[in-house]
């Protein structure tokens, strides 16, 4: 029996502890930092391909992109801090809630932030607030304008996060928290998993379309330049008077040289008479 409990205890020490996945504390922790910093320069880059698929007549300025660009960061930002401790209030997995939330944020908040924009926008082109136009800054563009427009988009991004955890509430999540990873026996590629695979891919998309909805939009812009360049009828341009002064003037010119001409042509007529 002693020999048993010796072997036992011996192959116990070789095997290790088995592993269980994520902690708490394991979303903030060194290689977690590391994940999520490597992940917003993932998401950066997404961005920058973006606009460099621009056309090239309506390609966004630097100082406009970043601006744009620069909503949805803090936004985002928003987003993950608020699941990494929305993940830390229950003893369930943390890595698990992360990610059921990230995807909800993907799926169901996607459809609230569209909605919210396309509310907001109405709202603001009926009321005529052109400092809360998404993607409309002024020209030079203002600082002024883009604090209005972050802060409403942190409104909507706050709104889509509680419609989200309001969902979460709904019994049987915790269910489905149990088995969607755990599969994966080792934390660090569980965390790698949760925080930088599927990001960047559901990033991906999410940073485009969100991009797409709260930049400048070029029929809009065409339209409102091709109004202000062309005039109503009915109206008369301060600059009419002065084509039809340079019409007659050519026409005065054309008359005067056509005399000349004749001038001419009968003076050498006169001078082979004599000769």
């Amino acid at each position: 029996m002693l020999v048993l409990w010796r072997s036992s205890s011996n192959m116990s020490d070789l095997v290790g502890p088995v592993d269980q996945g994520c902690v708490d504390g394991s979303l903030m922790d060194g290689f977690s930092v590391f994940i999520q910093g490597l992940l917003a320069v993932l998401a950066f880059s997404t961005l920058m391909l973006k606009r460099f698929r621009e056309p090239v007549g309506i390609r966004r300025p630097w100082k406009i992109w970043i601006f744009d660009t620069s909503k949805q960061a803090i936004g985002a930002l928003f987003m993950h801090f608020a699941n990494i401790f929305l993940s830390t209030l229950t003893n369930e997995d943390p890595c698990s809630l992360y990610l059921l939330n990230f995807l909800l944020d993907a799926t169901l908040g996607m459809l609230v932030i569209w909605a919210e924009v396309k509310v907001v926008s109405k709202i603001v082109e009926h009321r005529q607030l052109t400092l809360l136009m998404f993607g409309e800054y002024g020209d030079p563009p203002r600082i002024a304008a883009w604090l209005a427009q972050c802060s409403v988009y942190l409104l909507i991004v706050s709104v889509e996060k509680s419609v989200v955890t309001l969902v979460l509430l709904v019994p049987g999540w915790t269910n489905l928290e149990e088995v969607v990873l755990d599969y994966i026996p080792n934390p660090q590629l569980e965390l790698a998993i949760v925080m930088l695979i599927v990001p960047f891919i559901v990033n991906f998309i999410m940073f485009w379309v969100v991009d797409s909805l709260t930049m400048r939009k070029s029929k809009k812009m065409r339209s409102l330049e091709g109004s202000r360049d062309c005039p109503k009828q009915g109206e008369v341009l301060p600059s009419d008077s002065n084509d039809e002064a340079e019409v007659l003037l050519k026409e005065d010119e054309d008359d005067a040289t056509v005399c000349s001409e004749q001038e001419e042509h009968v003076s050498t007529e006169e001078v082979l008479i004599r000769v």
